[in-house]
Parts: C-alpha cells; structure tokens; sequence
C-alpha cells in the first residue's frame, strides 16, 4: 500500500512551489501531523499541518474554511492529499503554506510516514523581512517564545511575472502586526460617501468589502483618502492593495462581514486595479431560506435569495434622531418554502430600482426584523444581484417555472412577537396539558408560550365587534339613532363602522384542551376573511356563515400566546391570548421529532 501512494506523491514539488516553477500545480501530499493551534479568544479554530512530498516536509496552516476536513475526521495523519488552492509565506526563516481549498485522496489509503523527509529552510539571504502575527509557537511541540513582531520573509506563489505584487497575501492572514503585504481582491459593495457633524470637527468616510478565497474584509477611507480612493474602487473590479495599510479590530455594529479586523486606508496606502480580473471569487453567500426566517433572532444580519413578487411604490420617511428624509421600497420575495417575506431598500437602491417582477434575487446582508411580523432590510453595507449565475438561483427559478407562479404563500405573520417579553429567546412549546400543570399565567408577571394546538370549535356569538374607522384607532364604536356610528374616543360619526374579530376558540392537543382569544389578524388567518365579509354573510346567510365557522374547524395551527391573570365578574382567571399563529410547516416540524429521536437514541 505505502509503495503503490509514494509513486502518486510529486516528490520535489514542495521545493518547486518556493522557487516558483510550475505555477499552478496541484501537489498530491502525505500529511504526517495535524495539530490544533491556539487562536484569538472568540475566533475560528486554526490548525497547523506537515506536509510531506518524501524528498521534503513544510509547515502549513489551514484557513478556516477548511477547518470541516479536519472536523470530519478525513485530514489525519497518514492520510494523502491534493492541494488545489494555497498561498506561501516564510516565518523566521521557516516556510510554511497556507491552505485555502485541498482534496483528501481516499482511494490512497492511509499509511505511516513515507521515507524520511527533510524539513524545507529557507536561506535568509534569498527573502526580503516582513512581519505577520502568523505564530508557529514551535511545530513538533517545541516551546519557541516568539516576540511579540516576527520577520517574515515571503516570496511569490502566483505568477513569478507580477514582480510588483508578488507577495500576495490572502485576506484571512491579515492582522494587526502583519506589515509589508499586498491582498488581492474583489470590490463586492461599495457605499455612498458619508459626512458627520459633531462638536470635534466633521468629515467623510466611504467603506468596500473586499474578497478573496480565503475571506472577505472591510475597508474603509476617512476624508483625504475618502477623495482620492472613492472614484477608484467600483463594485465588481478585482484590485490590489499594498500596505502601509491600518489592520484592526472590527467595528461589528458597522458591518457584516465575518471578520475580526478591518482595514483602514491610509495617505500612502496603494490601490491598483488589477488587469487579470478573474482567478477571484464574485461574491460569497451563507443563504438563510425565507420559511427559516422564523428561527432567526431579530436584529441578526443574514443573505437571503428569493423570487421578485412583488415591488411597492417609492415613499419617504423622516428620522426621528436626525429629521433627514429617507427613500425606501418595499420588495416581496417567495421562495421554494412557500413563504413571503417584505424586504425593505433604501436610499438610491430604492429610487433606482428597475428590476422585473419575476426575477431571482439575491441579497448579501439583510437585518432581520420583527416589525409587522418578520421582515428584512437591506443594509448599506449590503448588496443585491440580480438573477446570480448560481445553483440556488438557478434551482429557485426552475422551481417557480415549474410551480410556484401559481403556488400561495403563507407570510410570518408576527414570528417575532413573542419574544420581546421573553428576553430575546424564542418562546417554549408546550402542551395544553403543561400550560395548565405549570401554572402558565398565575403570578402577576406574563408567561409567553408556543402551542401546537387544533380548533375543535369557535364560539359564535360576539365574534366580532364593530370599530372605529380612524386610522389606528380601532375603538369600539356605538350605534345612535340617526343610523351614525359613534367613536367617543375620536369625538367622530361614522356612517358605518369595521368590524373586526374578538373571536373565542376551543383548541386541543393529545394532552388537554385551552380556549384562546384572538384577534383580528389571527381571526383573518384563521376564518380566512374578514369580520366585515363575514358579519355581511351571517345577516343575508345565516347559514352559509355557520359553514365558514365549521370549515375554520379541526384545522391544526401553531399558536404563540401569552397568559395572564384577568378578573371577571370578581373572579381571578388565566386569559389565553393569542399574539400570532401560522399553519404547521410539516417540513419543520419533522425536523424537530427527528432531533427529538435522536436525543432519544442509545448509544
């Protein structure tokens, strides 16, 4: 087995990459050890790799994201692997790679170390010093102190041609103390210039997101670099930016980027556009699915990708703190969960907007609302491409050729409004049977909760009751002789009022029985019109009314509800009050009795 793998290792190919023959190869390795290294608190786990080609071993350290290999238990010692994607680097005088994508060669087993390689030095008078925060803290376990600023000498693993640039460094390397590098990336979002006024002074700052393999990063120009930088970058190009260069802590309330650090442009901070434009990624997507928005905590910044349903007209809003005026537009988008959700664009996003209703959309950075029920916005850090050359565009637009033009779309009507009392937690489920064992509802405080619950029947009479027309008042009104209906609230006569729901429901599950109290929003979903339709539809047809309350019956939804002690009629009770329901997602709730299998499983 050991001499059927050497023949498939590229013996001598380590010392190759370093010199820079054969750009673009793809070595086959044996990996001879893998060690976890100790990295920032809070940030990805790193591990540090040998590789060996037989002839010679080198030091690598693998980017996180290709940590799952390592996870997953097919990188380990012995096994044989492809490099497809790497960069190289020299850490006091020891070179070492660093590894963005790789393929582990199952076909070729796994074996102890092959022939006895040599480590590959690096000669301290063919390298030119720089510094990184690229630490080996000794490979093999030696307890090397390094100092606090380490040289580093590198040298060039793309085209040995670009002299200039040929220290490419990748993105994930960067740190505070890595000086002397150049990166190479995409300009995926560019924002508008911004200006601020304060009792220190005023100014403008404009910020990029940058990307390559290895990760994206934020970059921001203040003022002076503001001018000369803003015309330069443009959404799309492929760029190389060489240091003198801030690299520091990230600013997480101003972007969205999985990056600890972020880069601040400095006066002789250079930017060249590059001329080979390809080689780097356009854009990198984590997507959240529209019918999953429901389990994402409000505030969260997501991707998303959906279908263009619908687009509202242009309106303005004035801020309240700063009383400027904001564009903004809202978007539909469905997607293959058969949900919708309402996005929201701003500024000249919105003014501009052309796109045909129809279209695949996808979006990178989206704050996820509770308002009205879950909705979306797009921050200005964020981005938009239209119909993406991208498998899960291209699945979302068969998928709506093929059905869901004429498929109906359930809304997350309120998902979030069940948990700003909860402290920010997602409300328990529990059964009719537990809300009523746990005392749910009889101290002073309100207990939130989740019930997957069916209506066996909803009372009949005072379903309904008619309220004032002004906007957002909603306040009982009464009839006085003239015919007029009264709102003693708004001082105002209407000639007729809008009724809306106050309905009582009987709901069960396999454990016991609730009745819950619901109202308008809840009552539409649930009777699937409106109080005012159905109250016309009792007075001309009592009896046609009475099948809508029966078809409303022995249909599952999932409740989320808030108890209370109420006093009626000088009695205490709890009061079950319905805040949102939505109909059974059968896909989500599989998954959960398939999580609640498997806790159940004996090893």
């Amino acid at each position: 087995m050991a001499q059927d793998a050497a023949s498939h290792i590229d013996q001598g190919s380590l010392n190759a990459i370093f010199e820079g023959r054969n750009p673009g190869t793809q070595p086959v390795l044996q990996c001879v050890q893998v060690k976890p290294i100790a990295g920032q608190q809070g940030g990805p786990e790193r591990f540090r790799v040998v590789f060996s080609d037989i002839s010679n071993f080198v030091q690598s350290m693998l980017s996180s994201q290709v940590n799952h290999f390592v996870y997953d238990g097919g990188l380990r010692k012995g096994v044989f692997v492809r490099l497809k994607q790497f960069q190289t680097n020299v850490v006091k005088n020891k070179k070492i790679i660093i590894v963005l994508d790789l393929e582990i060669l199952d076909q070729l087993g796994e074996c102890e170390k092959i022939g006895n390689p040599q480590p590959l030095d690096s000669k301290t008078e063919d390298v030119q010093p720089q510094t990184t925060t690229i630490q080996t803290g000794g490979f093999y376990g030696s307890n090397v102190q390094p100092p606090p600023q380490q040289t580093i000498p590198q040298r060039a693993t793309t085209n040995p041609s670009l002299s200039s640039h040929a220290n490419i460094y990748p993105i994930e390397a960067l740190s505070p103390y890595a000086h002397k590098w150049t990166i190479k990336a995409r300009c995926t979002n560019k924002s508008d210039i911004k200006t601020w006024h304060n009792k220190n002074g005023e100014g403008k700052l404009f910020s990029v997101n940058l990307l390559d393999e290895s990760g994206e990063i934020r970059g921001t120009g203040f003022n002076d670099q503001c001018d000369a930088l803003y015309e330069v970058f443009q959404e799309g190009g492929v760029y190389y930016i060489t240091s003198p260069c801030r690299v520091q802590m990230a600013k997480k309330q101003f972007t969205n980027l999985n990056n600890d650090y972020e880069l601040t442009f400095e006066r002789d901070t250079q930017v060249e556009k590059a001329e080979e434009q390809n080689g780097v990624p356009q854009v990198r997507f984590n997507f959240t699915s529209i019918g999953d928005l429901q389990s994402v905590e409000k505030d969260t910044t997501i991707d998303t990708i959906g279908v263009l349903k619908e687009v509202g007209e242009t309106s303005q809003i004035v801020s309240k703190t700063t009383s400027k005026p904001y564009d903004k537009r809202e978007l539909t988008l469905v997607d293959s969960s058969n949900f919708s959700v309402r996005l929201t664009i701003w500024g000249n996003s919105a003014t501009t907007f052309d796109v045909t209703p129809e279209s695949v959309i996808a979006f990178k950075g989206v704050k996820v609302s509770d308002f009205g029920g879950r909705s979306l916005s797009l921050l200005s850090s964020g981005s938009m491409t239209v119909d993406p050359d991208i498998n899960e565009a291209h699945k979302l637009k068969g998928w709506y050729d093929a059905q869901g033009r004429t498929d109906t779309f359930e809304s997350h009507a309120n998902a979030g409004a069940s948990m700003g009392a909860a402290g920010g937690r997602m409300d328990p489920v529990k059964s009719c049977q537990q809300v009523k064992d746990e005392n749910l509802g009889m101290t002073e405080a309100t207990d939130y909760f989740t019930t997957r619950a069916t209506i066996i029947y909803i009372k009949q009479d005072n379903f309904a009751y008619p309220a004032c027309l002004s906007a957002d008042c909603n306040k009982k009104v009464v009839q006085i002789d003239d015919g007029q209906w009264r709102c003693e609230k708004c001082d105002r006569t209407h000639p007729k009022p809008e009724y809306r729901y106050i309905m009582s429901v009987s709901a069960a599950d396999h454990t016991g029985q609730l009745w819950l109290n619901c109202f308008d929003d809840v009552g539409r979903l649930v009777m699937g019109m409106s109080a005012d339709q159905l109250m016309e539809l009792k007075e001309s047809d009592d009896k046609a009314a009475g099948d809508v309350f029966q078809d409303a019956s022995c249909k599952m939804w999932v409740f989320k509800c808030r108890a209370k002690m109420d006093n009626f009629q000088d009695q205490q009770r709890v009061r079950y009050q319905v805040s949102a329901a939505s109909a059974l997602n059968y896909s989500a709730e599989c998954s959960k009795l398939t999580e609640m299998i498997k806790m159940y499983s004996m090893e």
